[in-house]
């Protein structure tokens, strides 16, 4: 490949753009792509439009257009979609190959600052090195002499004396670089078994032998829209009072889920309006939602950060109980359903609940977007790594609260960011 800098001139063959295509599938096969719809369909165009050479085309104001549909005078300064998707698919592109089980794949990135992917393919089998010839390119003169010896002037002992010279340094370099690849691997297993941020939150509540509940938001709708089995194009709504969940809460809930698959503990899925205080009871529960879950509302109200909201319920916030200030982050309701674009909060928390004597694991935003956000946040590597920074000394076996910053653009969340946290 030619080197990757600026706009893109290369030329890819068949079998190469097979290559890239079927890496380009795996990658979006994997949970840090599967889960979103925004992700996946940036990375199939930029990575399609370099293949067929218009990588060269790929700007900040022609994706907006082109895979965001935005109008072709949008304003990119206050409109970051496009920069905000890159950089999460940056983020979770690196996850990606940090995690996988297959070293030789292909690499496909988004370098920094740029919208056209680099293909990197792996390195194939490396060649041995032709054998050292035991004939010396140059032997000193022997006895005195000031030409090379022949016939009985040659001493048989003499040249191998100076090829085990030779040897020996030879294979003391072997050994140097064994014990180096040794030491390199020995380290590397200890960094990779050592437990991440993410596996230090969850290590209580997996470590527990009692059953664990995910505890989800339900809300109410009228009736359901049902198809004609002999045609299909017939449709007739049957008008009952039904409860089902929303598609917002519906990913983070899959995505602690399959966490809880992932790590082969058994749970139990409650509705917020059937969970009654004995089931909560019986273990650890993870709370999901705020204002559309009566339990993660109470769980958190006794909390340093908890919800609150006006009475007409117009403003919604959390707020620090232990600020003089009353500092709140809030959410303006007319503003998240007029323009779909704003800044949304969430509170995740662990904690052992006083009124259960079990855990509780809080993953809460004001609005959906929030939730998706505190989500991503106990289920993604990397996400909780900002808190060591500042974490006390024995934090994962404390009780704990962060509170969450999001920016949501039309809809979709952009990676959580911690704004607030504190250990008890």
């Amino acid at each position: 490949m030619a080197d990757y800098e600026g706009a893109s001139a290369t030329v890819y063959g068949e079998h190469q753009k097979v290559d890239i295509l079927r890496q380009l599938d795996r990658l979006l096969d994997n949970p840090y792509f599967s889960h979103s719809k925004r992700f996946p369909s940036f990375l199939r165009f930029i990575v399609q439009e370099e293949l067929e050479g218009r990588g060269d085309q790929l700007k900040e104001r022609t994706l907006g257009i082109e895979v965001f549909g935005r109008h072709s005078g949008y304003d990119t300064t206050s409109d970051p979609i496009v920069r905000v998707t890159a950089a999460e698919i940056r983020k979770r592109i690196a996850q990606y190959y940090q995690n996988t089980e297959s070293p030789d794949e292909l690499r496909i990135s988004l370098l920094p600052g740029s919208y056209i992917p680099h293909f990197e393919w792996p390195c194939a089998d490396s060649i041995a090195p032709a054998a050292p010839s035991t004939e010396l390119p140059f032997a000193p003169p022997l006895n005195g002499s000031p030409h090379a010896p022949s016939g009985q002037e040659a001493i048989a002992g003499d040249l191998p004396l100076y090829t085990a010279h030779w040897r020996f340094h030879a294979w003391w370099l072997v050994l140097v670089g064994v014990l180096l690849c040794a030491s390199l691997v020995g380290s590397w297993l200890w960094v990779d078994s050592r437990p991440t941020t993410l596996d230090q939150f969850w290590a209580p509540v997996f470590g527990s032998t009692d059953p664990i509940s995910l505890c989800f938001p339900q809300s109410p709708f009228s009736g359901q829209t049902l198809l004609d089995a002999s045609a299909p194009n017939q449709q007739q709504h049957l008008d009952e009072q039904m409860r089902g969940v929303v598609l917002d809460d519906l990913q983070p809930l899959m995505s602690l889920s399959g966490l809880l698959e992932m790590r082969r503990r058994h749970y139990t899925l409650l509705g917020e309006d059937t969970a009654t205080l004995s089931d909560l009871r019986n273990g650890p529960t993870i709370f999901l939602g705020a204002f559309d879950n009566t339990w993660t509302l109470r769980m958190t109200r006794d909390l340093r950060y908890r919800f609150g909201n006006d009475p007409g319920m117009t403003h919604f916030w959390i707020e620090d109980t232990q600020s003089h200030e009353q500092l709140r982050w809030s959410v303006d309701r007319q503003v998240q359903q007029t323009t779909h674009s704003y800044r949304d909060y969430a509170i995740v928390a662990r904690f052992r609940d006083a009124n259960t004597g079990k855990l509780a694991v809080v993953a809460a935003g004001i609005a959906r977007g929030g939730t998706v956000a505190a989500g991503e946040f106990l289920t993604q590597p990397g996400e909780m790594d900002a808190i060591k920074a500042h974490a006390p000394k024995g934090w994962n076996g404390k009780n704990m609260e962060f509170v969450l910053s999001t920016e949501i653009i039309d809809g979709s969340s952009s990676p959580p960011k911690i704004v607030a946290m504190y250990f008890w």
